[in-house]
C-alpha cells in the first residue's frame, strides 16, 4: 500500500496563496485543501483541488475542521490585514499540534517621490482627509466605506472594489469601479488623471498586484493616506510562496 497523502489546509486569499496552490497540486504526496472567507462574492477558485468557502466559527470552529479532517499542515496566506484569521489559525494549530507556517508578502516601502500620510487605522485616515473638499480614489474594500460616509460627507468618492458596496454604506458623492487587479501602471496614471483625483486612501497590502496606483500617484505627485498593517502576532512567518513551499518540503521530507 502506497503512504497517506499528507493534508494541507491552505488559508487563501491573496495572489501567493494562489501561486502556492499552483506549485502544489501536481504532488502526489499531498491533498491541498484551499479555503477563502467569501468577502467576495464571486471569488477565484483553483483548478484540481479540493476547495471551501466561508468561516470555521472562531478558533473553536477551526479545532473542530482541523481534527474531523484530520489535517497536517496548515498554512495561512490570508490578507495581511485578516488579523483575526490569522490570530485564530495560529491558535488552532497549536492547540492541534499541527506544523503551522503565516506567508505573508512584505509590506510596501515608500521610496522618495512618494507623499504619504502613514496612519495606523481608517479613523486616523478619515481624520487626515480634513475638511476641505477633495476628489479622492478610495480602494480598501467595501467593508470600511461606512466611516467615510458617516464623518466625512463632503468629499468626492471614486471607490475601487472587486464587488459593488452597499448603497447603504456609500458616501453620497461616490462613484463605484468594479475592477479586480491586477493594473497596470499607464491605465492607473490615465484614471488617476481622467478623474482629477488629488488624493488616495489605501491599505499597505503589499505585492505587485494592486502597486501601480502607487507608481502612478508618485509620478503625478497625489498624495496617499498609506493605512500600515496590524501588528501581528510572533509565529512563524515567511514572505515568499518559494519559502511557503520550501518550509513544507522541508516537513514531509523530515
Amino acid at each position: 500500500m502506497g503512504q497517506k497523502r499528507k493534508k494541507i489546509l491552505l488559508l487563501g486569499g491573496t495572489s501567493e496563496a494562489s501561486q502556492l496552490v499552483h506549485c502544489l497540486q501536481n504532488n502526489d504526496s499531498i491533498e491541498v485543501i484551499f479555503s477563502l472567507a467569501g468577502v467576495t462574492k464571486n471569488p477565484v477558485l483553483p483548478r484540481n483541488v479540493i476547495s471551501r468557502v466561508g468561516g470555521f466559527g472562531g478558533v473553536t470552529g477551526l479545532i473542530m475542521w482541523l481534527k474531523n479532517n484530520q489535517i497536517d499542515f496548515l498554512i495561512d496566506a490570508t490578507h495581511p490585514f485578516a488579523l483575526q484569521m490569522t490570530n485564530n489559525a495560529w491558535k488552532a494549530a497549536k492547540i492541534c499540534g499541527i506544523p503551522f507556517l503565516n506567508l505573508q508578502r512584505p509590506a510596501w516601502q515608500k521610496r522618495d517621490g512618494d507623499h504619504w500620510y502613514e496612519v495606523n487605522s481608517i479613523p486616523e485616515a478619515v481624520k487626515i482627509l480634513g475638511h476641505r473638499t477633495l476628489r479622492v480614489f478610495l480602494t480598501i474594500g467595501r467593508k470600511d466605506i461606512l466611516l467615510f460616509k458617516e464623518n466625512i460627507i463632503q468629499h468626492h468618492y471614486w471607490i475601487r472594489s472587486v464587488d459593488k458596496p452597499d448603497d447603504t454604506v456609500l458616501p453620497s458623492h461616490a462613484e463605484v469601479i468594479t475592477a479586480r487587479g491586477p493594473f497596470d501602471v499607464q491605465s492607473e496614471y490615465d484614471f488617476l488623471k481622467q478623474y482629477h483625483i488629488e488624493c488616495i486612501v489605501t491599505k499597505n497590502s503589499g505585492g505587485q498586484t494592486v502597486y501601480a496606483k502607487i507608481d502612478a500617484a508618485r509620478k503625478l505627485s497625489i498624495p496617499v493616506i498609506m493605512i500600515q498593517r496590524p501588528v501581528m502576532p510572533q509565529l512563524p512567518s515567511v514572505s515568499t510562496t518559494d519559502k511557503a513551499y520550501q518550509w513544507l518540503m522541508s516537513h514531509l521530507q523530515g
